[in-house]
């Protein structure tokens, strides 16, 4: 049996899309390995939004083509967002690339590994997955991704995204459904929704408050501890969709909103927009209409004409906001975006220092809001999802609240998971916590009580189309060295 290995790089967008390949695989009868000295067939799912995931994706390219030249590789596929940029440079100047798979051919993934796809017409990517789509999930089988809209039609400067992904394009409403609960039957417990733009979920189908709709009709499955959404667009926040958060417990109080920046200078010349005052408002509605939500948002700071005035703005606006999360991305040119032929660009050393700064601000808030946290919920045991041991501590198992969304956000680290009765969490329990320390990021907490599993009514496989084999060994696939997924 001939083995694949994949290296799936960047956002969870393009982690879905290499489950999706390694489904397809595996189904015709391929078998994954996370050995890259074992693999006989190589597929490195690329990234290519900003600079730095650019160079990421070219060094891991490199360095899996130094497995087909020494090791048993046989064949090397690049896939994914640089291709879409790249096409014809990547097979020119990596002569060990023997084919490349497009964000819109990823269905075609057999006829990169039996075949030579190679240089296709240009189109705009139109491919869009569903739920019989043969789909290998690499992430802990208690929390996987639902990608429900595809590619994007808002036109920030700054961003590629419409170019390597094409149109907004949303998933069929009931695909949707019968995906979550097809998960969760075979024991996912929270679902995380991701899109460019989720918020714009149905415009193109003609659903109204489509989002809202879905969540709505998700908080109905059976079994389901969460499901949250990520990547809203602010003018797309409608008092529906807050009402919708705020009705059904199994709805996370919680919501990922980029805003870029809140100087009004800054927001015209990205093509995005609005101000720092309209932002707090709706800030303020967000959190009247729905109490103990969590809000994250990230920013871009070095745009090009950002001043110091422009920055200090952004200061301003960060501390009064009081945000739970956030992140902060430096600017860099990407040499097809619109911002690329702006002027007044900033000294990249200047934009690192405000990346600092701004981090820095952010910091403190984060301190003083889990402290304010810890003692607002003393002695009142609050509901978390456990993950399993940690990582970083051996001696220590990690775990996450509602407000904490998978891989970007603070954890929580439990000191005992252990109860007096000799019960024990296992990964993907949900469990009452008591939290009784905080610092700047993570909290920490031990279990006091570990809430009734819900039996498995399909174990064996997660989506319809799906081999089934265990999704532990499965997702070792992405965890294993040297293979892996980088976020």
């Amino acid at each position: 049996m001939t083995k694949v290995g994949f290296v799936s790089l960047g956002c969870p967008k393009n982690l879905v899309d290499s489950e999706v390949m390694m489904g397809i695989l595996a189904r015709e009868g391929y078998e994954l390995t996370p050995r890259a000295d074992e693999a006989e067939i190589l597929v490195v799912n690329t990234c290519s939004f900003i600079e730095a995931a650019q160079k990421e994706s070219v060094d891991a390219i490199l360095e899996m083509a130094e497995h087909k030249k020494f090791g048993a590789a046989k064949k090397l596929i690049v896939a994914g967002c640089l291709v879409e940029r790249y096409r014809a440079q990547i097979l020119q100047q990596v002569p060990e690339v023997d084919a490349v798979v497009g964000t819109g051919e990823v269905e075609r993934i057999m006829e990169a590994v039996e075949g030579d796809l190679r240089v296709l017409p240009a189109q705009p990517p139109a491919f869009l997955y569903h739920d019989l789509t043969p789909r290998i999930i690499t992430t802990p089988k208690h929390a996987a991704y639902i990608k429900i809209a595809e590619g994007c039609d808002h036109p920030c400067s700054f961003c590629i995204i419409p170019q390597l992904r094409g149109k907004f394009r949303s998933r069929r409403f009931e695909s949707v459904i019968r995906e979550a609960e097809n998960l969760v039957a075979a024991g996912t417990r929270e679902v995380t929704l991701i899109g460019q733009d989720t918020t714009s979920y149905g415009e193109d189908l003609g659903l109204r408050d489509g989002l809202a709709q879905l969540l709505a009709r998700l908080s109905q499955v059976e079994d389901l501890l969460w499901v949250r959404f990520l990547y809203a667009y602010p003018n797309r926040v409608t008092q529906k969709l807050l009402d919708t958060l705020a009705s059904s417990p199994r709805i996370a109080r919680y919501m990922d909103m980029p805003l870029q920046h809140a100087s009004r200078n800054v927001l015209a010349r990205m093509k995005r927009g609005s101000h720092g005052d309209a932002f707090l408002k709706l800030l303020e509605r967000i959190r009247t209409t729905i109490p103990e939500v969590s809000l994250r948002t990230s920013f871009i700071v070095g745009f090009p004409g950002e001043t110091e005035v422009d920055f200090d703005e952004l200061c301003d606006f960060v501390r009064v906001a009081n945000l739970d999360w956030m992140g902060v991305f430096e600017y860099s040119d990407v040499d097809n975006a619109h911002s690329f032929t702006l002027d007044e660009k900033v000294d990249t050393e200047l934009i690192a220092d405000r990346r600092n700064r701004l981090m820095a601000i952010q910091k403190k808030i984060s301190r003083a809001n889990l402290r304010a946290k810890v003692k607002r919920l003393s002695g009142a045991p609050v509901l978390a999802v456990i993950e399993g041991p940690s990582n970083d501590n051996p001696l220590v198992w990690e775990a996450r609240l509602e407000g904490m969304a998978p891989e970007i956000d603070g954890k929580l680290y439990l000191t005992d998971i252990e109860l007096p009765t000799g019960e024990v969490a296992v990964p993907g329990d949900a469990a009452r916590v008591e939290i009784t320390k905080s610092d700047a990021y993570d909290i920490i907490g031990r279990v006091v009580e570990i809430l009734p599993r819900p039996a498995l009514r399909n174990p064996g496989a997660a989506i319809p189309g799906s081999p089934a084999a265990p999704v532990e060994k499965l997702h070792r696939i992405a965890t294993g060295a040297p293979l892996r997924v980088l976020g």
